[in-house]
């Protein structure tokens, strides 16, 4: 492990993340880990609508912090949650679950471990 850090002006946003209709700015914690622990800030892209699929994320740990906005989830076993700015929620792994909407104005920290993960979709 090394030491690191980032500054906003020192990281783009681009479009190579997991949702078409997010935009990533990764915090370089991939590399400073080794791959144990991806952290990166997510924002909409706004007009690009959310896909709602539910799915699930094959992680040890996935947390999320809304800085900016709102977005609201439906979680298998819980139900629906709407996270604004300042909410924090755990997603446990392998929890279903799907996006319902976000605001256009949205920007969310992301910390998940391991860095390199698989997505699953449900069927049907």
């Amino acid at each position: 492990m090394k030491f690191s850090v980032s500054h906003a002006r020192d990281g783009a946003f681009t479009h190579d993340g997991l949702r078409p209709f997010f935009e990533y700015r990764d915090l370089g914690i991939r590399d400073a880990t080794n791959g144990k622990v991806v952290a990166h800030v997510i924002r909409a892209r706004p007009g690009a609508p959310a896909q709602h699929q539910r799915h699930h994320h094959e992680v040890e740990f996935q947390l999320v912090y809304v800085l900016k906005g709102w977005i609201r989830f439906e979680y298998d076993g819980v139900g629906e949650v709407l996270l604004t700015a300042g909410s924090c929620v755990h997603q446990p792994p392998g929890i279903r679950h799907k996006e319902l909407g976000h605001s256009d104005d949205l920007e969310m920290l992301e910390i998940v471990m391991p860095a390199d993960f698989a997505t699953v979709v449900d069927e049907g």
